[in-house]
């Protein structure tokens, strides 16, 4: 076994490894966003809502492997023994599981292609274009940390992160796979509670290198934030430099704060918000550039809190309303640029006038998700009557927990059944079938307090920050 994995009721007789699960959450820009363009600090931080990648191991008389995406309709099967393996495989290739991997091989990508695009032709050409990114990103990974020799799989995807709004659903969908791919390839040590000091550090940015490879596919020029928010957890300050590589600095101490998240369903194009600041910095230099530098500010000012302040005990309160200051603040600097819309404003509208919190918009803008730092003691029938409000007006509401905790592991995919005390697994068909978010979270969900007994996670040591 790859890591210390404290099996449940398995039946020793079975002669395939057990199915197991790999859960990474998705990620909300509590801070910075836009003002990062421009070189200032943004703070990004990991929520609840999670992607799940339930993996199958077949018998050796079946020589496929099988991506199924249930939640964006992609499934597909390939035959092991013609992919090109030759290809990632060639002496001159020399990257390992441990290799720093910062670009794609183009003879391996052009390889790859034609399986890629075998997908779903029934589709229209745009929803194709999501499903063939997709399984370009599975198969550079699988291709890169496999063998021909291996035996066959399914790798079953869920997702409880809206796609397509700025939360790090791809990212990570990329970490489930890197991590997973890992451990079947025996490079990953634990997650386990003996683990020594700093190897769990190890272990994490083992798998977060291989998850921005997986990006690399999706995206083509990631800034490499999302993977690794998604793969540590927690939290990171985020910052470009004039040269080289953005700076990104984990924030291990990061702490679980309760958040409203708010999905408009208004779609938004990153490129052209980032393109109307950028029009607006033109015509206005120096009161843009004031506005950014203010932005910039706050993160720092964010950070200075998260990193001192009591968000436990006595003082938690008044951190959180601090905290939830700078959120108000960074949200109307935001609509100054011009990166808001009348479903955001609606959104914040609808929170204010409940008192529960503090919202922002989070990601580019124009549309997509906003927060919201909840105030503490906020009674259940508040957060129902708004419910009632968003549903009517077509927005999707989220509880979720703001710094979660980064990539975990369910070995094997299975619970402890509460009344009889044995293992209860976690079967193919009862994940494929489970219905929608509240459906996966009920039958394998990580939860909002994360205290889902057999989930294990990497932990960064923070006394190595």
């Amino acid at each position: 076994m790859p890591f210390n994995s404290g099996f449940i009721g398995r039946k020793h007789s079975t002669p395939m490894a057990p199915p197991f699960m790999v859960s990474a959450p998705g990620k909300a820009i509590v801070f910075g966003e836009h003002a990062a363009v421009y070189g200032q600090p943004a703070l990004a931080a990991a929520i609840s809502l999670r992607s799940y990648l339930l993996v199958t191991t077949l018998s050796k008389s079946r020589r496929t492997v099988q991506l199924n995406f249930r939640d964006i309709g992609l499934n597909h099967t390939w035959e092991i023994a013609n992919l090109p393996w030759s290809t990632f495989h060639r002496p001159s290739r020399k990257h390992s599981y441990t290799s720093v991997v910062d670009s794609l091989d183009p003879d391996c990508l052009e390889a790859i292609i034609p399986h890629a695009e075998a997908v779903s032709k029934h589709l229209p050409d745009k929803e194709r274009k999501t499903h063939i990114k997709s399984t370009t990103a599975f198969l550079y990974l699988f291709l890169s940390l496999s063998s021909s020799t291996s035996p066959g799989f399914i790798y079953t995807l869920r997702s409880t992160i809206p796609i397509g709004a700025g939360l790090g659903s791809s990212a990570s969908v990329c970490v489930c796979l890197s991590a997973a791919l890992l451990l079947q390839t025996h490079a990953l040590a634990g997650p386990h509670p003996d683990q020594p000091p700093g190897e769990a550090e190890v272990q994490i940015e083992r798998i977060n290198r291989w998850a921005f490879v997986g990006e690399l596919c999706i995206h083509g020029d990631p800034s490499g934030v999302d993977n690794t928010v998604s793969a540590g957890g927690k939290a990171v300050i985020f910052q470009r430099n004039a040269s080289g590589p953005p700076s990104v600095t984990s924030l291990a101490n990061f702490p679980k704060l309760p958040l409203l998240l708010v999905d408009t369903r208004q779609s938004r194009s990153t490129a052209t918000q980032v393109e109307k600041v950028k029009i607006l910095k033109a015509n206005h230099p120096e009161l843009t550039q004031t506005i950014l530098d203010a932005i910039g500010k706050l993160t720092a000012s964010a950070l200075e809190l998260v990193s001192s302040a009591e968000f436990q005990g006595s003082g938690a309160s008044d951190a959180v309303q601090h905290l939830g200051t700078l959120i108000s603040i960074n949200h109307g600097l935001l609509v100054s640029l011009g990166v808001s819309h009348p479903r955001l404003e609606r959104v914040r509208e609808l929170v204010d006038y409940t008192n529960i919190g503090w919202t922002k918009l989070t990601g580019a803008g124009g549309g997509g998700c906003a927060i919201t730092l909840f105030r503490r003691d906020i009674e259940d029938e508040t957060i129902n009557e708004l419910e009632r409000k968003f549903n009517a007006e077509g927005f999707e509401k989220h509880e979720a927990m703001l710094g979660a905790d980064g990539v975990g592991v369910l070995w094997p995919a299975m619970f402890r059944n509460d009344t009889t005390g044995e293992g209860e697994e976690i079967d193919q068909e009862r994940f494929e079938n489970a219905d929608g978010a509240q459906g996966i979270d009920q039958l394998v969900g990580v939860g909002v307090q994360e205290d889902r007994e057999g989930w294990k996670f990497w932990t960064r040591d923070i006394a190595l920050r």
